[in-house]
């Protein structure tokens, strides 16, 4: 696997991790703090940066299983 083919992997891996790290730990607003034209549906503290730090270890996780499984040639990428 090349650095290339290994960047790309990484970069979809992380985006895939991060849609499942997103809704963690989410609460709603309660309705009577709403301010005019707040959303309802927004999250109260969303907590983004420390979502990003989970997801980066995760995707590290995830793809250090996915680069394993192809360079011992288990799942073989080639024709």
């Amino acid at each position: 696997m090349g650095w290339t083919e290994a960047l790309a992997t990484y970069f979809i891996i992380w985006w895939l991790t991060l849609l499942m790290v997103l809704p963690w730990g989410v609460t709603r607003v309660n309705p009577d703090d709403l301010m005019p034209g707040e959303d309802h549906g927004s999250p109260q503290k969303p907590r983004l940066l420390i979502k990003f730090v989970v997801n980066t270890a995760l995707a590290g996780v995830v793809f250090g299983i996915v680069y394993a499984v192809i360079v011992s040639d288990l799942i073989s990428l080639r024709p």
